[in-house]
């Protein structure tokens, strides 16, 4: 018998892969980039999307924006860019009724569901700060009063690594605020092919809304909702932990390591596994979907020293090797997670079985 539950995870699935294929559409490949968004818009959170231009950054966060019944705004950050040109202004009307003058707000492009910051890293830190404030409070405040921002609201801002002329390095805060880093690679020989006749002929297909924004705020609902065994959770905690240079960590991660993740990356950590598995159409999470969202949520939350940068040493080699010590660490549960616990990977799907069924 199927359960409500176990229907509501089913149509999430379905869901998501029907913006997959509408996201295909207009773009090739980097499928796995898309999904690490999708399970960010599930839980709510923010992206920084790092990759040289040409890649289909903005495209990638457009086409996956008009898939959904959500509102779609973009800023380009310049250095001039002032605060208020991404928050809203008051400006003095006239009202036509009184004859008064009278201060009214006209609001800026922070408005929207779905932000591309486009190059973040060129406004200064005023603007940024403001920035700030819509990421973590989803408000703004101007001239004394704040003002709600729509829900869902989501920032996906882009970053060139290679030119950094004129740019102002992201403070740690607003790093933090960004649930996951995501790296855009160059495309395949075979998926350049692609890109290169579907943008230079003379017929364009463009993607179609599939989903409403009543899907998403459900969806998003029961991400919070799915529960996880108490050792899953360790399982992120102990990850989180042993990326700081402390009495904890390994040898190789006090010698080049400044800084580590700090708390609120276990917290993504779990939100992100919940997502991704309710995207895998799965009622439990495992430790396998920890590892999935491991190193879009830790590696720009490590701070790496000289002797990393000399070695040549990347945060994700860091936390590739965080993973492997845990793996090995003489643990079972760590060992093989996919066949070792399978009474343990039972029981979020039991406690979801629970709570249905004492909803009826």
């Amino acid at each position: 018998m199927v359960t409500d539950i176990e229907k509501a995870v089913s149509e999430v699935q379905q869901l998501c892969q029907r913006v997959r294929e509408q996201v295909a559409v207009e773009v090739v490949g980097q499928s796995a980039v898309i999904e690490q968004m999708m399970i960010a818009m599930l839980c709510q959170g923010h992206c920084l999307l790092v990759g040289v231009p040409g890649l289909a950054k903005t495209l990638m966060v457009q086409a996956l924006a008009n898939t959904m019944n959500l509102s779609f705004g973009r800023i380009q950050f310049t250095p001039d860019l002032m605060p208020t040109d991404i928050t809203g202004t008051e400006v003095i009307q006239e009202n036509t009724e009184t004859g008064y003058r009278e201060l009214e707000f006209k609001s800026g492009p922070l408005f929207t569901n779905v932000l591309l910051a486009d190059e973040i890293n060129r406004t200064p830190p005023k603007t940024q700060a403001a920035l700030l404030e819509a990421m973590q409070e989803r408000q703004v405040t101007v001239g004394g009063k704040s003002r709600a921002l729509a829900a869902p609201f989501f920032v996906l801002a882009t970053q060139n690594p290679i030119e950094q002329e004129g740019t102002y390095s992201l403070p740690e805060a607003q790093l933090d605020r960004f649930m996951f880093q995501l790296l855009i690679d160059y495309p395949t020989e075979q998926e350049e092919l692609e890109i290169v006749q579907r943008t230079t002929g003379v017929e364009q297909q463009s993607v179609q809304q599939v989903v409403g924004s009543g899907d998403i705020q459900r969806a998003i609902a029961l991400v919070r909702e799915m529960p996880v065994a108490a050792h899953v959770i360790q399982f992120a905690i102990h990850l989180a932990r042993r990326s700081r240079p402390d009495d904890e960590a390994s040898d190789f991660v006090r010698q080049h390591v400044a800084w580590g993740a700090g708390p609120r990356s276990s917290q993504f950590l779990v939100l992100g596994a919940k997502a991704h598995a309710l995207l895998h159409g799965s009622l439990s999470v495992d430790y396998q979907d920890i590892i999935a969202v491991a190193h879009s949520v830790l590696r720009h939350r490590i701070r790496l020293n000289y002797a990393a940068t000399a070695s040549q040493v990347t945060a994700d080699d860091i936390i590739d090797r965080v993973i492997q010590e845990l793996k090995s660490s003489g643990s079972a549960e760590f060992d093989n997670p996919s066949t070792l616990t399978g009474d343990q990977r039972d029981q979020s799907s039991k406690v979801f079985r629970t709570e249905d069924a004492s909803s009826t």
